[in-house]
């Protein structure tokens, strides 16, 4: 979610060490060398043969390497959606469009008047990350599934928040979830299928089950589910992953922020940020009591799972995962090891949070999802930490094993994932800077991460700059990568980092970077295409776009970067309209169309946008209030994106 800087998250007060305080002096020298030194021998050539790719690296994709051929665009304040020279964009799915249900279809009210009814058949708010599942072929024809991660009521509701009611509470719940839809290409360009037999929507109040370790534990039973195996919604969903079974993955990131805390909140609560007054944004608690941790405490435990959902059967019930672990989940990149065993790679969008991974317990079974329903229920959760001199060790969340005990405050292993930070603590895991988006490039077997920003970073009672970061606070965040030792299920790995974001310009420590070519902040959204490429989306908060480190930031933007070019050359592909995060990236099976979403355009430093005078921040898409939205790109000549 995009936040003033001032409000994100910060309750890891554990005794960890942060990434910065393991990292060795003398990397910092070299870091600065920039990308052309950093892709040295640490991250030799390696090949996993037997990794599986996304569904959209099918065999359609053309073998054309990593080359990145576009001329890049130029940094610019707009209220548009800017593309290199020879390609087009073009908006395909917006806030409010009908999801496509058959005979299901309200149009959205230019005034926003739609009813909380009509809002669950349309297209949510926010649009966040997105994943193409090919139909015959894929390069024509798909079932694109999408985040909608928050909403704007000031934007959502024809009088903005200068009222409440319960039907605007639930309208807002029916604005958050999934989208699932079908995507055609025609003579005039892409659109969507209405009506499909795919179409979806997936709210806050959609039925869903609950699985693994975690199902039917005492802290997830509740008066409404004394079973402890059912659960209303999924909601605040960021990042995302796509399974080589053919299932989506969407991830609860900032889920505390919907429920009312008490007055005095116990050790669990405070570990995951619950508090007085912590629903007041929402208000989801005035409508519905399970929002009240006050009254129902153990619905705040059904949340911050990865939820798995078949985009291809809308009568499927989505399931969350709980052998994941629980967190503010911002992603879930999959991959498979030699032996077909299932790897999750997530971050934990949260200051001084986590890096984890996820090892099933068997492999990979031909069939797609009918022979893989329990693949993601059985397995080991690892926690990052990242050691000096650039080594790092996966550190298994097993209870029973080194702290996670009963006596430590861990019954069993259900509760060791309930209170997964919790255990991360004890284990001794490396306080990250806001871990967002995870991607794994299969041909090298290294995996990336942004580091968004951390700018809690230096203050008095929290850790400080180091050799590896010298900037304190962090206000433009990094990417860091690393190669396990072996498989992807081993338990150590190298590490570096890939780039320090920022403008190398820059006199401040606190906003230099040493980026070679187009530079950026705040970096959030990460893929590895099928080729090799790997594209960058930034979110930096409305809060500081084009003011001090980011006064030559006015928007954010999405760049695209070879990794293993010895010139390290980074390029701007995109950029977003004012007040926008750019985010969600997604190919057809050709490569010759990209998806990529819009969120927030418009949005104001106070994140609640004033109805009455829209324009005030930004018109995009149409001219009038701003909407969220799926854009699509494609080449004049037809070729492949990049190129």
């Amino acid at each position: 979610m995009a936040k003033s800087f001032s409000e994100m998250e910060d309750s890891n007060r554990s005794a960890n060490l942060s990434i910065h305080e393991v990292s060795d002096p003398a990397r910092r020298v070299w870091l600065r060398g920039g990308l052309a030194a950093a892709t040295g021998s640490l991250f030799g050539p390696a090949v996993l043969t037997a990794c599986a790719a996304t569904p959209s690296a099918n065999s359609a994709a053309p073998a054309l390497g990593r080359s990145i051929g576009f001329k890049g665009v130029a940094m610019a304040a707009t209220d548009t959606v800017v593309v290199p020279e020879g390609y087009r964009a073009q908006v395909l799915y917006r806030w409010g469009d009908p999801v496509g249900v058959a005979g299901q279809m309200p149009a959205f009210k230019p005034d926003a008047s739609n009813t909380a009814a009509e809002q669950a058949l349309q297209a949510g708010m926010h649009h966040d990350g997105m994943a193409f599942f090919p139909l015959d072929g894929g390069a024509r024809r798909g079932v694109l599934a999408m985040n909608h991660e928050y909403v704007d009521d000031g934007l959502l509701h024809p009088d903005g928040v200068k009222t409440w009611s319960a039907e605007k509470a639930y309208k807002s719940m029916a604005a958050h979830g999934v989208s699932v839809i079908e995507v055609e290409k025609t003579q005039t360009g892409w659109q969507t299928v209405t009506p499909s037999r795919y179409a979806r929507r997936i709210t806050a109040r959609t039925p869903m089950r609950i699985a693994g370790p975690a199902a039917g534990h005492a802290m997830m039973k509740t008066a409404a589910d004394p079973a402890g195996t059912q659960v209303l919604g999924t909601f605040n969903n960021c990042a995302n992953g796509q399974t080589p079974w053919g299932t989506y993955l969407t991830c609860e990131e900032n889920w505390a922020g919907y429920f009312e805390g008490p007055e005095q909140p116990d050790a669990h609560q405070k570990r995951w940020g619950l508090r007085k007054g912590s629903g007041s944004y929402f208000r989801w608690h005035e409508a519905d009591e399970r929002f009240d941790a006050t009254r129902h405490p153990n619905e705040f435990n059904r949340f911050g799972w990865v939820v798995e959902i078949d985009p291809m059967d809308p009568t499927s019930v989505p399931v969350k995962r709980t052998a994941l672990g629980r967190a503010a989940h911002e992603g879930a990149a999959t991959a498979l090891t030699r032996s077909g065993k299932a790897v999750v790679y997530m971050g934990e969008d949260a200051r001084f949070e986590y890096i984890y991974k996820f090892v099933s317990r068997d492999a990979m079974k031909p069939g797609g999802l009918a022979a893989n329903r329990e693949l993601l229920d059985h397995g080991t959760l690892y926690v990052a930490r990242f050691d000096a001199g650039g080594r790092g060790v996966w550190l298994p969340m097993v209870h029973g094993q080194g702290p996670l005990t009963a006596a430590a405050g861990f019954a069993d292993q259900g509760e060791v994932l309930i209170k997964s930070r919790q255990a991360a603590d004890a284990l001794g895991a490396t306080k990250m800077d806001r871990p967002e988006w995870t991607t794994v490039d299969m041909a090298t077997g290294q995996v990336y991460c942004t580091l968004t920003n951390n700018t809690d970073r230096g203050k008095p009672d929290r850790p400080g700059p180091d050799a590896a970061n010298p900037r304190a606070p962090n206000t433009m965040g990094q990417i860091i990568r690393w190669k396990e030792d072996g498989d992807l299920d081993g338990t150590a790995f190298s590490w570096d980092h890939l780039v320090l974001a920022g403008d190398p310009a820059q006199e401040r420590e606190g906003a230099r970077g040493n980026i070679r070519g187009d530079y950026f902040g705040s970096p959030d959204g990460l893929w590895v295409d099928p080729r090799g490429v790997l594209w960058i989306q930034t979110d930096a908060s409305s809060s500081v776009m084009g003011q001090g480190e980011y006064s030559r930031l006015p928007n954010n933007q999405m760049l695209a970067c070879d990794p293993t070019d010895p010139k390290g050359q980074i390029r701007r592909f995109l950029l977003g309209p004012t007040g926008c995060e750019v985010t969600g990236i997604a190919m057809a099976s050709d490569l010759r169309t990209m998806f990529v979403n819009i969120q927030h355009p418009g949005e104001s430093p106070s994140e609640r946008s004033d109805p009455a005078q829209p324009s005030r921040y930004s018109k995009w898409p149409d001219g009038g209030r701003p909407r969220s939205a799926t854009v699509v790109i494609t080449k004049l000549d037809g070729g492949v994106i990049g190129t």
